[in-house]
């Protein structure tokens, strides 16, 4: 056969003769995607979803599961002894309130679990350097963090307003009557709100800080130590002003007592608590030794603004890494 048909032949069949000894280079090619593609909204929402599994060891081995289950059964277990007493004494009132709800255990609880499970949200992607793969693909730069963020704000929220919904139901299974049941609702209502004032906060702070380094270890100091120690701080400084300087006119406490709060996360959130509950502050005490005095606007001011600085600081990071 002349040469010019077996190339042609060779070119019919998807393939061609390079040498005159047999060698063929079949040209197979690659099969395209012909199936819908979804898109950037699709991509944010399995970042999403991949990330909150992140958050609670979800699809990974046993060890990962075991800090996030155990933090979670210490924080349900006040609701659950609630109930218990109600169901053992009837008509004795609640012992824990839906805002307060236990503050040491919950500020313990929520500083560990930030502290452990954010790094598992962002630093991983630093330490693989997965973060071009994932900017490759057709999100902004906002999207990712946005994901981030989001994805570890409902993990927080699951953490915080899990037990008080369990407070809430075992409150109204021991209450009689339509009244009661919608007074209960009423005081969920506050409580839930300013459990999402918690997840917010401690979720933009700690994945600030996580996002610094890809390093687990260093990512989790980075969070837990200044975490803990300006809570410590802010309780120290607080019971200094209130004994030392003492109450100031009028019985407000003094100045030091009152922007004490301010230092730690933990303590802002219970000023912020303490100044919407004014005049009529709840039975239980809102967070160790927090007072506002005359300073609750700048709580909230303050609240906001930290929140809003460490969202920003965030998307910003992510403006600047992740591009080789």
């Amino acid at each position: 056969m002349p040469a010019d048909a077996t190339a042609a032949q060779g070119a019919g069949n998807g393939s061609d003769t390079t040498t005159g000894r047999g060698g063929v280079i079949h040209n197979i090619g690659y099969r395209r995607y012909d199936a819908i593609r979804l898109g950037r909204p699709a991509i944010v929402r399995a970042l999403m979803w991949h990330s909150l599994r992140s958050a609670f060891g979800l699809r990974r081995g046993a060890r990962a599961k075991i800090f996030p289950s155990l933090l979670f059964a210490i924080m349900c277990l006040p609701a659950v002894v609630n109930a218990v007493a109600l169901a053992t004494h009837p008509g004795g009132s609640p012992i824990i309130s839906y805002d307060s709800y236990v503050p040491s255990i919950r500020t313990v609880v929520m500083l560990i679990f930030v502290a452990l499970e954010a790094p598992n949200v962002v630093s991983a992607d630093l330490r693989n350097h997965t973060l071009p793969l994932y900017f490759a693909r057709p999100i902004r730069r906002i999207d990712y963090p946005a994901a981030k963020l989001a994805a570890f704000v409902i993990a927080c929220l699951l953490m915080v307003e899990i037990p008080v919904l369990v407070l809430y139901l075992g409150n109204v299974s021991q209450v009689h009557g339509t009244h009661a049941v919608f007074e209960q609702t009423l005081q969920l209502g506050p409580g839930l709100l300013y459990g999402a004032a918690w997840a917010v906060l401690l979720a933009s702070i700690s994945l600030l800080l996580a996002s610094a380094t890809g390093k687990r270890v260093f990512a989790i100091c980075a969070i837990g130590i200044p975490l803990f120690f300006s809570w410590i701080l802010a309780n120290v400084l607080a019971h200094v002003g209130a004994q030392a300087f003492g109450p100031a006119a009028f019985g407000q406490p003094s100045a030091l007592a009152s922007l004490a709060g301010l230092i730690s996360p933990f303590t802002l959130l219970g000023g912020v608590l303490r100044w919407l509950q004014a005049p009529n502050p709840g039975p239980a005490a809102v967070l160790q030794a927090t007072t506002v005095g005359q300073y609750g606007a700048l709580y909230g001011a303050v609240f906001l603004l930290l929140t809003v600085a460490a969202a920003g600081g965030l998307i910003l990071r992510y403006r600047k890494v992740g591009v080789a």
